[in-house]
């Protein structure tokens, strides 16, 4: 079985762990004697991710690949498939073979440092797994997708081939703050952190909600045409409350059902 570990201060991505055993596999340094230590597993392979910060990986299985999807702080790097500089985004790195990762695209982020930039979530669903996946274009149920979280937005891509990603729709565009969503693959809602600033979906009359983040769930069952369903926050949150206790806004959601 494969781990994946990363190291999300630093400018590297540790991309294959591999279980060795119920023992403990320790490592010297040469130069100084201090002492590396391992438990059921060892470094494999490696890719810097062009010197990209790295914050939330996810390993995708798709085609008979394990596709690695990685989340970016802001900053900008060198793109060496292009020899262009870019905003960071998202990385896409092949790591079925973990010893021999290799870097197969980087879909750029917004302008920005650190949160303020950068595209550090996301989440990958199969057309087979989603309910109501366009069966026109995609009849056979192959297509993959991934929802990733700008600075700014929300985006689904269309990843089917990993090395030349298609955006297929921006769901959520013009925010000022988002974070950790979450995407239920067999029933295609997603949880999206906003800011409640988003003028198409919130109360007409009243959009702005008090905090930084707050939850808009989407019907994304079928990628090409998302659907809104509601917003919501805690008690305190809503539009229009101008006194009384403001609970912290949401950092992320996390899914616990019978699957777990």
């Amino acid at each position: 079985m494969t781990r994946f570990l990363v190291r999300c201060a630093s400018l590297a991505f540790a991309m294959g762990l591999l279980v060795v055993g119920a023992g403990r596999a320790d490592a010297h340094d040469e130069e100084d004697g201090d002492r590396a230590e391992a438990r059921n597993m060892k470094l494999v392979g490696f890719n810097d991710l062009q010197a990209r910060s790295a914050y939330q990986p996810i390993v995708h299985e798709q085609g008979g690949r394990s596709i690695a999807y990685v989340g970016h702080h802001g900053g900008e790097a060198l793109n060496t498939l292009n020899n262009t500089v870019e905003k960071n985004g998202t990385s896409v790195v092949d790591v079925t073979n973990p010893r021999r990762p290799k870097y197969l695209f980087h879909i750029a982020g917004p302008s920005g440092v650190g949160e303020a930039g950068g595209a550090q979530m996301v989440r990958a669903c199969s057309a087979k797994d989603l309910p109501n996946a366009n069966l026109n274009a995609d009849p056979n149920r192959s297509k993959h997708y991934i929802l990733r979280a700008t600075a700014s937005s929300h985006e689904v891509y269309d990843v089917t081939n990993p090395s030349t990603p298609i955006l297929v729709k921006t769901v959520v565009g013009n925010l000022r703050n988002t974070h950790k969503s979450w995407w239920q693959c067999d029933s295609g809602i997603a949880y999206l952190v906003s800011d409640g600033t988003d003028l198409v979906h919130a109360s007409p009359s009243s959009p702005n909600w008090r905090t930084t983040r707050m939850t808009q769930i989407f019907d994304l069952s079928n990628p090409v045409n998302p659907k809104f369903i509601r917003n919501y926050g805690l008690v305190g949150q809503q539009p229009g409350v101008t006194t009384g206790p403001n609970p912290t806004g949401v950092h992320g959601m996390i899914e616990l059902g019978d699957k777990l």
